[in-house]
């Protein structure tokens, strides 16, 4: 099939059928590699990667989408550091050579991330204040940037890992701490990530995990007969 008969209604200007790409699709969301998928489906790894950073890039559109949608409820916050190498110097919160990444997550429900600078209050209050609603019950660490949540109108309960305090009843931030773990591990496999694409990295580990419940394939299919990769 040339590009110019193309008849492809998922990815514009490709030379894969739609039962191809359909085949690549289910590869991507069962978090095949790329060479993998290539062998399998004896297409070309070029061809692959591509449609996959494009799958990617869509996955981020979407995030960006509901980027302004609220959540409520019981709601834990944290940060967490990402890179391969452990630089000389610096531990913890502002490692040097890490990437700083803030999530938010509604306990049973879904998670938001975002790379940040520094986990400062001053970048870290603008997105909890845009993203959970006022009234919410938020579960911290004892990191100071956390202070004053209970002045922007939100019930706050934190437990200080410091003082060895995992978790006190309902009083625990287990479930941002396991989905930092679970992209932590996924990222692992790719042996490192270019800064400049590590952002839809962690983005496609926050659709994952949002869609966990094994809906991801038909989401993503249904967006790609409104909107082609490529468009």
């Amino acid at each position: 099939m040339t590009l110019k008969n193309n008849k492809n209604k998922y990815v514009k200007s490709s030379h894969i059928s739609d039962t191809q790409f359909r085949s690549i699709l289910k590869e991507f969301c069962f978090d095949s590699s790329a060479t993998e998928t290539s062998k399998r489906l004896s297409i070309n790894r070029n061809t692959i990667n591509r449609i996959y950073k494009l799958l990617r890039t869509r996955i981020n559109d979407l995030s960006e989408e509901h980027r302004s949608d609220k959540v409520g409820g019981d709601i834990e916050v944290d940060e967490s550091y990402f890179g391969a190498r452990r630089a000389r110097g610096k531990r913890g919160r502002g490692a040097q050579g890490k990437i700083p990444v803030f999530g938010l997550l509604k306990r049973n429900g879904i998670v938001y991330v975002e790379v940040i600078e520094y986990a400062s209050k001053a970048q870290l209050m603008p997105i909890i204040k845009g993203k959970v609603l006022e009234g919410s019950t938020i579960y911290s660490d004892g990191w100071k940037s956390y202070d004053g949540l209970i002045l922007n109108g939100y019930k706050h309960y934190r437990i200080y890992h410091s003082h060895n305090e995992f978790a006190r009843g309902k009083n625990h931030v287990n479930g941002i701490e396991s989905f930092w773990s679970y992209a932590k591990r996924r990222l692992q496999k790719f042996n490192g990530i270019h800064k400049h694409l590590f952002y839809l990295h962690i983005k496609e580990c926050e659709f994952r995990f949002n869609h966990r419940d094994g809906s991801m394939y038909k989401v993503l299919l249904k967006e790609l007969r409104k909107r082609p990769l490529g468009e």
